[in-house]
């Protein structure tokens, strides 16, 4: 097989498989509704923390407020669908885009700041967006929320279906696109703003510029993520998205590498899993992240995968390798055990 076909090809049978397979399976009712949304919950949140690692871990800046950016595409959407009338996928998309707008707007003044001082900013205007909502009774219904009633939450089965079929499809799209961004000049400029601002400074390359691409792109992605999280719950409010929401973000990315897309995803599914599967301890799983970051940062500093990312091409190409390993450890033992037998 062609080395470029392989490397399209294996990729893309996986993306189809991960998106297809657990949808039959939920249409089929083999997966119950607690499950898929579990499932389709962790796709969000893999999603969310690849906006924070656009910012933290690739950007290289530390950002505190992309819960903000995702509350601004939840209302985005909710307003636009009811209000005027636009359809559900648009909706989202020019939620991603308002989200984006802000960016721009915070980003153009802020982000010739650094460390601590953007963090402090950036914190400032999510708490400013969430105090916005709350106050603006009459178009975001203030603290008590906004109902969002749509197919996916009056249609159990067919609405988790679809809910999964969405996010996870704008998951895999947003993946693919980002790392043909990170491959190209845009994305080599960044990664290199990253590494040494002096030195990028110093070879041409605008460190403001594409530190505003990277943080437009951060905003961009979590009012996607906000966009696609109103019709799946079916209900927002302020609270949903505070400061302890931006915290949950960035511990998705510190666990699974900074700079890492798939080990942020990989860590987003496994909390979320967890999470629901400790719910038994009420309020004590709380807990449970603290005591997870310690042991990360005491015995794995740079998150589960650092700054690799997982690549199926090459476990493609390690599975030969690993059965002829298991097939050299067996006969190995084999061998031993009918020598020990004639003895």
């Amino acid at each position: 097989m062609n080395k470029t076909m392989r490397n399209m090809l294996i990729p893309g049978v996986v993306a189809v498989a991960v998106i297809l397979i657990p949808a039959m399976l939920i249409q089929t009712r083999i997966i119950s509704g607690y499950p898929a949304q579990i499932l389709t919950l962790g796709a969000l949140n893999a999603i969310l923390a690849i906006s924070v690692n656009m910012v933290c871990g690739i950007t290289g800046q530390l950002s505190l407020g992309q819960a903000g950016f995702e509350a601004l595409g939840a209302y985005a959407v909710v307003l636009l669908s009811t209000k005027l009338n636009v359809p559900l996928p648009v909706s989202v998309l020019l939620g991603g885009c308002v989200a984006a707008l802000f960016g721009f707007l915070i980003g153009f003044p802020t982000l010739k700041l650094e460390g601590d001082y953007l963090a402090i900013v950036t914190l400032a205007f999510c708490e400013i967006i969430r105090a916005v909502m709350v106050n603006l009774k009459n178009i975001t219904g203030g603290p008590n929320g906004m109902q969002f009633s749509t197919v996916l939450t009056t249609s159990l089965v067919f609405g988790a279906t679809i809910s999964y079929l969405s996010i996870m499809t704008a998951l895999v799209l947003i993946v693919v696109l980002l790392q043909n961004f990170l491959h190209s000049t845009y994305g080599r400029a960044i990664l290199a703003v990253r590494e040494d601002e002096v030195a990028a400074n110093s070879n041409g390359i605008s460190v403001f510029r594409y530190k505003m691409i990277g943080f437009v792109i951060a905003s961009f992605i979590a009012g996607i993520a906000g966009a696609l999280y109103a019709p799946f719950i079916g209900f927002i409010q302020p609270k949903d998205f505070d400061f302890n929401a931006s915290i949950n973000d960035l511990i998705f990315v510190v666990l699974g590498g900074m700079g890492s897309i798939t080990g942020g995803i990989l860590a987003a599914f496994v909390l979320t899993a967890l999470q629901e599967i400790l719910r038994f301890l009420k309020d004590y799983r709380l807990l449970i992240y603290p005591v997870i970051l310690i042991f990360v940062m005491l015995f794995r500093p740079q998150g589960l995968l650092g700054t690799r990312e997982l690549s199926f091409v090459n476990v493609y190409d390690g599975i030969p390798g690993f059965f002829r390993l298991l097939k050299t450890r067996l006969g190995g033992k084999k061998s031993g055990a009918d020598k020990g037998a004639k003895e």
